[in-house]
């Protein structure tokens, strides 16, 4: 039985693992469901040569996430194979061997049942980003040397889900720009790429939004859901932003104030 239970604790920590890289490659501008491909393919060895494993080989930050995920497969592989040779090897009788394989599967199924939970998921995303944000630097170095960004500023990229706020609306609905988020991009499922949209682009499940803000937001905004939810947490948003307009206004206006040559009299 204590193999057992090995056996199960390695698939929970894979299963953790896996999602801790997910959520950290997404911190570094790659959409959620590219970075969850690439962490899975990495954690299982099966190394996919594609353009997108290109692109996290030539980003440094990406790269060192990967060698990790790499190297906590091989060890978690070997690991869960060798608690589940000694777990049927140590069988009694078949009875015992059966009813050690049923307690697996039900393990096994009630694991299954949590990872594809949305509810348990969207929790789940909300901790493992948290912890990254606390206690890492993760950063979108690729964008930041491109565009010269500072700050609490980025660019990253955000896969509209079905149950996601931003599906099936248009543009000037959302009004991302109160919440001081800019749309530069929309990329459609079938690789049509629409440059700086207009407002009355409509926002459909599977597309790839390319966009500019704070971190903090852009980052509220790829979890938030349909619903009243969704809707009380666009207002926030927008009150947010409302407050760090103010600020940034009077700051400007003292910087301006002070830099502003005195008139005679």
């Amino acid at each position: 039985m204590p193999a057992l239970i090995s056996v199960l604790i390695a698939i929970t920590l894979s299963l953790l693992i896996t999602r801790i890289a997910t959520e950290a490659l997404t911190l570094t501008g790659l959409s959620r469901t590219l970075a969850s491909f690439q962490a899975r393919s990495a954690f299982t060895g099966t190394g996919f040569a594609t353009s997108e494993s290109e692109a996290i080989v030539k980003h440094p930050l990406r790269r060192r996430i990967i060698m990790w995920l790499m190297f906590l497969g091989n060890a978690g592989f070997i690991t869960v194979i060798s608690s589940l040779v000694i777990t049927f090897v140590s069988t009694s009788s078949t009875e015992d061997g059966v009813s050690r394989l049923l307690y697996l599967l039900i393990g096994i199924a009630i694991l299954w049942v949590l990872a594809t939970n949305r509810a348990f998921n969207r929790i789940l995303t909300r901790l493992v980003r948290k912890a990254l944000r606390r206690w890492t630097e993760l950063d979108l170095k690729d964008y930041a040397r491109l565009l010269h960004l500072k700050g609490e500023y980025q660019v990253t990229e955000i896969e509209v889900d079905e149950d996601n706020w931003m599906a099936d609306k248009k543009l000037r609905e959302l009004r991302l720009a109160d919440e001081g988020v800019a749309v530069l991009g929309i990329e459609r499922q079938n690789r049509i790429y629409i440059g700086a949209p207009y407002g009355g682009t409509h926002i459909y499940p599977g597309d790839t939004l390319i966009l500019y803000g704070r971190k903090a937001a852009l980052l509220e905004l790829d979890i938030r859901t349909k619903g009243i939810e969704g809707e009380q947490a666009h207002q926030f948003a927008i009150a947010t932003q409302q407050q760090i307009e103010s600020k940034q206004q009077r700051r400007d206006r003292q910087v301006h104030h002070k830099s502003s040559p005195a008139v005679p009299k």
